[in-house]
């Protein structure tokens, strides 16, 4: 399924629910969705900075394509997690790229997280798009 695509279900998912005190428990359990994280990227080399919440990711480029782990302490962000792994997980270092932030307007989300829950987010999508440029430059 295109990034386009999973955005579009997410946002269909979203809209169906009634309220975003119903909305904040689908995001939560977007966590569930995680593949358990590796405890050996649990270390501060693997944390994204710019989060209030620890948030660890690590990236690798397998066949093409990016594959991630990532997980985070704090729930909600957690659920935001298993959110961006489905929207950029196993895609091209292309793909991730041609993907705009503009899906966190259409989301709701831009209105409806806290500041800092905000700029963690952003800080999250800055780090896998810095993971997709360097995997580009290193098959260049």
């Amino acid at each position: 399924m295109s990034n386009q695509r999973v955005i579009d279900q997410l946002q269909l998912d979203l809209e169906s629910l009634p309220d975003w005190e119903d909305r904040y428990a689908y995001i939560i359990s977007l966590a569930d969705r995680l593949a358990p994280f590796p405890e050996k990227y649990r270390t501060d080399t693997f944390l994204v900075k710019g989060c209030q919440s620890r948030v660890w990711l690590h990236a690798e480029i397998n066949s093409g394509l990016v594959t991630m782990d990532a997980d985070s302490e704090a729930l909600i962000v957690k659920g935001l997690v298993g959110m961006l792994m489905m929207i950029f997980n196993n895609r091209t270092p292309e793909e991730i790229l041609q993907t705009t932030d503009g899906f966190i307007e259409v989301l709701g989300l831009s209105k409806h997280l806290s500041q800092n829950r905000s700029s963690g987010l952003a800080s999250m999508i800055k780090q896998i798009k810095l993971f997709a440029i360097a995997f580009m430059a290193q098959h260049a």
